[in-house]
């Protein structure tokens, strides 16, 4: 017997939806780390912050890992089976968290509830998207709700962690899992979704070998610059393990007669495009790092403080969610809405290039709070919806994992590492131009660790206006790109005109009108005859 719903026949609608909500709630922000508490984390554990970096990029790997399987996992298990287990397992990885002190607990335990994860949530987008039906319109709703859960979980994350300490955190995670497994257990079908499909046609080595690929590189992201980056060999080890792995997942795919991945959608324009459009998303996430620099090292905002900022996206956020309903439900186009998208991302740089100075005050942070939100919210849907679109279920399925750890992984860990090797050189250089200004006349014995501390909060804050006028730059190369890719559209429309003057587009209308009639004549003719 199969049941493409979720719940019994028995249980009310609005039920079903708030379970739904209920669930999204939990797991969506569940995580290994949570970036707002990582310094906590840093401080009740004694390991360094480059493990924690790591295992918050572990998690999407292990999302990455699992996408291209889901389906087939979700069709071997009846889904009460399989959820009530997924929960209980993932409530048991966050208990893990709170009791231990050792950094690659964090790393491994992040890695697992990413995988768990990503196989309970696409067992929420199904009854979603046929409640809503218009998968733009379901892109809209789904990641606002989601981009701005996120926002505040990491901010109670550091509040329950001030208030009580970080393992508080962890353990609220598990107690509300343990309670979602036994409400689905009693609200739950005991039914599978489909045709029962066996799992021995999963490759599992490509599966160790995806995630070999990205956590090596994630190893060398995190762990860069404390490492000298190329003077190490820990990093140069790591990375030669990364390409190797990658190879061999290649040519394993090549040998398979059901490959684990699929290469071939990256060979279709729109995929092309839309990966590159994720990179430059990626670069105006990264600037996160110089944003916490500025707001910690320079302004010297507390934990719980940093993290509010945070909260000034969710208008934006919300904003971007509305518009991106309506445009899609009015089928526009999607040009001016990407475009909308980065624009806003390019406001919140060139705000922050003039308002970086010692005296900012918290109201400045409004508005580039404010256009961060949208930017980020438009192009998580819209370039996301544009990259997979018009691809057949099963190619999606087979390279999507690829493109969720190239938009939330590598694009962001690249552009953070290369800021954060700049902000260092940058800064640099800015003491050596700086030191003009010490002498024995200005800087006198009593008041020396005043004005050098002046000059190092001064250094900071050019090192970082230097970063954001590159982005800038970028940014407005970044605008002409969008303005001028022609998202689908056929390139020269003159080609249409030039078949109108030569009457081959008279004559297709001709015989389109001919051949509809006829097929009218055909039918009416039909009714009789039967």
């Amino acid at each position: 017997m199969y049941n493409k719903g979720l719940y019994n026949d028995w249980v009310p609608k609005p039920i079903q939806l708030l379970l739904i909500v209920l669930l999204l709630a939990v797991v969506m922000p569940l995580g290994g780390v949570y970036t707002g508490n990582i310094s906590y984390l840093v401080s009740g554990t004694g390991a360094m912050t480059e493990y924690f970096m790591w295992a918050n990029y572990a998690t999407t790997i292990g999302m990455g890992a699992c996408m291209p399987i889901v389906l087939r996992m979700k069709m071997r298990f009846k889904v009460r089976d399989k959820l009530v287990v997924l929960l209980v397992l993932l409530g048991l990885l966050s208990y893990l968290n709170s009791t231990t002190y050792d950094p690659m607990i964090f790393v491994f335990s992040s890695l697992v509830i990413g995988f768990l994860k990503m196989m309970v949530t696409i067992e929420l987008f199904l009854p979603l998207m046929a409640m809503i039906g218009n998968r733009g319109m379901f892109y809209g709703a789904f990641y606002t709700f989601v981009l701005v859960l996120n926002q505040i979980v990491a901010y109670y994350a550091v509040d329950i962690s001030i208030r009580y300490n970080w393992q508080h955190f962890y353990i609220m995670a598990a107690v509300g899992c343990f309670i979602l497994a036994l409400l689905h257990w009693i609200f739950m079908h005991d039914k599978y979704f489909a045709l029962k499909v066996p799992l021995h046609y999963i490759d599992w080595l490509s599966v160790l070998l995806f995630m070999s690929t990205f956590m090596f590189s994630a190893y060398v992201f995190s762990f860069g610059k404390q490492q000298d980056w190329l003077n190490s060999d820990k990093i140069i080890n790591a990375t030669i393990a990364a390409f190797v792995s990658f190879a061999l997942l290649a040519i394993r795919q090549l040998t398979l007669k059901r490959p684990y991945l699929s290469f071939k959608i990256f060979t279709k324009n729109n995929v092309q495009h839309g990966l590159f459009m994720l990179l430059c998303l990626g670069m105006f996430l990264g600037t996160t790092s110089i944003q916490n620099t500025f707001a910690v090292g320079v302004l010297g905002y507390d934990q719980l403080t940093n993290a509010g900022l945070n909260l000034l996206m969710i208008p934006g956020l919300i904003l971007a969610g509305i518009t991106a309903i309506f445009w899609f439900k009015k089928e526009i186009p999607l040009k001016m809405y990407i475009f909308s998208g980065f624009s806003a991302m390019l406001g919140y740089a060139i705000v922050m290039y003039f308002s970086m100075v010692l005296e900012f005050s918290y109201d400045y942070w409004y508005l580039p709070m404010f256009l961060k939100g949208y930017g980020t919210g438009a192009l998580f849907i819209s370039v996301w919806f544009y990259t997979l679109d018009k691809l057949e279920m099963d190619e999606m399925l087979a390279a999507i994992g690829l493109v969720l750890v190239w938009r939330t992984f590598l694009a962001v860990g690249v552009f953070s590492a290369l800021y954060s090797w700049f902000q260092y050189r940058f800064q640099v250089v800015a003491v050596g131009d700086l030191a003009v200004y010490l002498d024995g006349m200005t800087v006198t014995p009593q008041n020396v660790a005043a004005n050098m501390k002046l000059i190092q909060l001064n250094a900071i804050i050019i090192a970082s206006k230097k970063i954001f006028g590159y982005i800038i730059l970028a940014g407005i190369g970044i605008l002409i790109y969008v303005f001028t890719h022609h998202f689908g559209k056929e390139r020269f429309e003159y080609v249409r005109f030039i078949r109108m003057l030569t009457g081959k587009s008279v004559i297709a209308r001709r015989r389109l009108r001919e051949r509809k009639k006829l097929l009218e004549d055909i039918k009416d003719a039909a009714g009789p005859a039967i």
